[in-house]
């Protein structure tokens, strides 16, 4: 088949991954790619060629300095690179488009294409997108990554199927044995919503270490909330490879997750339990259903003292039971499987889908 992927634009598409959406496109395009398909990843810069790439825009995250000016110059670039390929997917070839930007255009437009556009939705809802979902009145099919992302969305629009993300399982090798000396650790995109302040005082009032990997992605938190937080038995030790991060996380007697907001899947989850790194967690969003008493132990949202006795807890659960887990749930080749299917099924035979909540809503979504 032909398929083309619309990537989102603020990081490229390439390792070291900025976070769990540049990871699923990347692994989801060489997935597509290595079963014979022909894939066009519609990206930004700097994303990796060996995907089939077609720049549309510089990565717009280096424009986004916390200066007005300078993130209205982000905001209309990525505008008119999405107004771009719209318009020029009118004439392109292809026998299924998929929709993976979080981009309130190429959801809105796609009632101007023919060619069958599924959307996968990664977040809660949000502004921009609910606007671009709310404005489309075409045949759309939208995908969540799990059934809390679709149950967020049921106000907006209706979710035709849940594809829970997966995994390279290989890239997250079994570690049987944590490291002789013991340590938790968190890692992901160091912003707000992570809530990484909860995960450094958690470790120090369970009385661990903390190992911390990736990029800073909001400066000003990490100044302000993580920078004070480290030294001694907390350390961060920078955005890591892949192989360099599954070694970190294999090593770790228990991984921390800690979403401030109703985190969609959890990616970070699903990685630890690969290596075998059972799994301390607030019960937000997809993350609950991710885990089961045998790898994992849940908390209470934003409750220090929750996490630490649940990653004191966790520590001690068997680690092939985290990575059998991992195996029967958290599979790429499954959720690739399961998109394939999809595609062909939209490929034979497109079908007009009523996206439409039962509900009279208004056309723009509350910006309040």
């Amino acid at each position: 088949m032909r398929i083309a992927i619309i990537a989102h634009l603020k990081y490229p598409i390439s390792e070291p991954f900025a976070g769990g959406l540049e990871m699923h496109t990347h692994m989801l395009a060489r997935s597509l790619r290595e079963r014979g398909h022909d894939v066009t990843l519609f990206a930004s810069t700097r994303s990796d060629p060996a995907l089939g790439v077609e720049a549309i825009c510089d990565e717009t995250s280096l424009l986004q300095t916390g200066i007005d000016e300078a993130n209205d110059v982000a905001f209309f670039r990525e505008h008119h690179a999405y107004l771009g390929l719209m318009t020029e997917l009118r004439s392109r070839s292809f026998d299924v488009i998929h929709n993976n930007s979080l981009h309130y255009l190429p959801v809105s437009m796609a009632d101007t294409l023919t060619t069958p556009v599924v959307t996968t939705l990664h977040t809660p809802p949000f502004c921009w997108l609910e606007s671009g979902v709310r404005l489309n009145r075409g045949p759309m099919i939208y995908v969540a990554v799990s059934e809390a992302t679709a149950e967020m969305w049921g106000h907006v629009a209706h979710t035709d199927q849940v594809i829970p993300n997966g995994i390279d399982l290989t890239h997250f090798p079994y570690q049987p044995v944590a490291n002789t000396e013991p340590y938790l650790v968190w890692y992901g995109r160091i912003v707000p919503e992570k809530g990484l302040d909860y995960a450094i005082d958690a470790a120090r009032l369970a009385g661990l270490p903390l190992r911390i990997a990736g990029p800073i992605s909001n400066q000003s938190y990490f100044d302000e909330a993580i920078a004070p937080r480290l030294g001694g038995d907390v350390q961060h030790v920078g955005h890591l490879s892949h192989r360099e991060l599954s070694q970190l996380v294999g090593g770790a007697i228990a991984a921390l997750c800690t979403p401030r907001w109703e985190e969609p899947y959890g990616l970070v989850v699903a990685e630890a339990l690969a290596c075998g790194t059972p799994v301390a967690a607030f019960r937000r969003g997809g993350v609950p259903a991710l885990l089961s008493p045998d790898c994992g132990v849940i908390a209470e949202p934003d409750d220090v003292a929750s996490l630490a006795s649940a990653a004191l807890a966790a520590s001690v659960l068997d680690r092939s039971g985290c990575r059998a887990h991992a195996e029967q749930y958290c599979d790429a080749q499954r959720m690739v499987d399961e998109y394939e299917a999809l595609y062909r099924q939209l490929a034979v035979a497109p079908v007009a889908i009523a996206n439409e909540p039962d509900v009279a809503l208004p056309l723009v979504a509350n910006f309040a």
